[in-house]
């Protein structure tokens, strides 16, 4: 199928790696248990659109150079973690208003804003870049005539499963979390927590090597 093999395998190998928790996760979750589903819906948008520019770059070989040069993937991967300390920083010092305590106590942010930090935290993670170069080539025939349209196809499937798979993560979030959000202290600590997360990860992947495992 367009010059790929082992569809069905790849479909759910795809699949398990999606369930596998991480930044883009965390993210969802956060924004759908403080801000509802919508906002959940909305990040889980924006880092479907963020995986595209990777699936691009997969197929044009930018992914390829990235692996093979170290500068660049220092450069990427502290701007990613540098990102991710932002994000973080940026929820721990999220102030609670009577407002947002309905709300799970987030300071109002517009949906633009959560679909760009979701589009972001995604696109400057370089081992999200790296993950694609390494496991969509699997799949794909020696002997097909455009490898990077089965590049393109494959990453296209594992990014719709991967999407529906984070609104569904938005909307069960949103409906588990709703009612412990309503305490403006949980809502505090919910913040903390999350926004500590995610300087962590950041930290983690400022520590991370070009070698260092998926």
């Amino acid at each position: 199928m367009l010059g790929t093999h082992d569809f069905l395998l790849f479909v759910l190998s795809g699949l398990l790696l999606n369930l596998t928790p991480g930044p883009d996760t965390l993210y969802i979750v956060g924004r759908s248990t403080t801000q509802g589903g919508r906002a959940g819906a909305v990040a889980a948008l924006g880092i479907g659109a963020g995986i595209f520019v990777h699936i691009a770059a997969a197929a044009a070989g930018l992914s390829a150079l990235l692996a093979a040069s170290a500068n660049a993937f220092t450069v990427v991967k502290l701007a990613g973690a540098a990102y991710l300390v932002y994000v973080g920083i940026s929820l721990l010092r999220s102030p609670i208003t009577p407002g947002a305590a309905i709300r799970g106590g987030f300071a109002p942010v517009s949906l633009r804003q959560i679909f760009v930090q979701g589009f972001f935290t995604n696109v400057l993670n370089p081992k999200v870049a790296l993950f694609f170069i390494a496991f969509l080539p699997q799949f794909v025939e020696p002997a097909a005539l455009s490898k990077a349209t089965a590049l393109l196809f494959l990453g296209a499937i594992f990014n719709l499963n991967g999407t529906l798979w984070n609104l569904f993560v938005a909307w069960s979030s949103a409906r588990i979390g709703g009612g412990l959000m309503r305490s403006a202290n949980v809502a505090r600590w919910f913040n903390r927590c999350v926004g500590g997360l995610f300087v962590v990860l950041g930290v983690k992947l400022a520590l991370t090597s070009e070698r260092s495992g998926l």
